[in-house]
């Protein structure tokens, strides 16, 4: 194994580019192997979230963008104890899920925080996480392998090009349907 390159460029772009792609796959999943609209509880537990239809969702995988220099920022502020390790994927994966999924200040669904301050009952909480959980383990098991192998050119064209399919595909269909913003 190579040493990283753990320049901040190199670990935001590919930060953004994994965080997109396993942001797509996992709500590929999500919307193919679990009903959003029916979820335990009864009802609409979620009368907040726009439609799969609506624009904005469309647009969700590359409005990840955002998030993905966000997490990348952190990540590189931590490139040290993340990528300096043998093994850091789950360190990375820990500190995704204890931070931003389950110790969010936000009482949002999934959250202990949700869990005490919203009606939504356990079981919805419950419903979310596989979702959740799966996301951040793709996202930290890929970055982490892709930044420690930087001798593994494939990786970049698999990543780039599926990043470049998971925001373009979604954004073409809106310019198609003159619904873009």
């Amino acid at each position: 194994m190579n040493k990283p390159r753990l320049n901040f460029p190199g670990v935001v772009i590919k930060t953004i580019a994994t965080h997109c792609v396993t942001y797509f796959i996992a709500g590929w999943l999500a919307i193919t192997f679990f009903s959003h609209v029916s979820l335990p509880g009864g009802g609409d537990p979620y009368p907040v979230i726009r439609p799969l239809n609506d624009p904005l969702v469309l647009a969700g995988t590359a409005l990840q963008v955002i998030r993905g220099t966000l997490f990348g920022i952190v990540f590189y502020l931590l490139r040290e104890p993340l990528f300096g390790k043998k093994n850091a994927g789950l360190m990375i994966w820990l500190i995704l899920v204890v931070l931003g999924i389950l110790g969010t200040f936000a009482p949002a669904p999934g959250s202990l925080e949700g869990m005490i301050f919203t009606y939504q009952p356990l079981l919805g909480h419950l419903y979310g996480l596989p979702e959740l959980l799966l996301q951040s383990l793709l996202l930290s098991m890929i970055l982490y392998y892709w930044i420690t192998h930087p001798e593994k050119r494939w990786l970049n064209w698999i990543l780039g090009i599926t990043f470049f399919l998971a925001i373009g595909l979604p954004l073409l269909g809106l310019i198609v349907n003159n619904r873009l913003i």
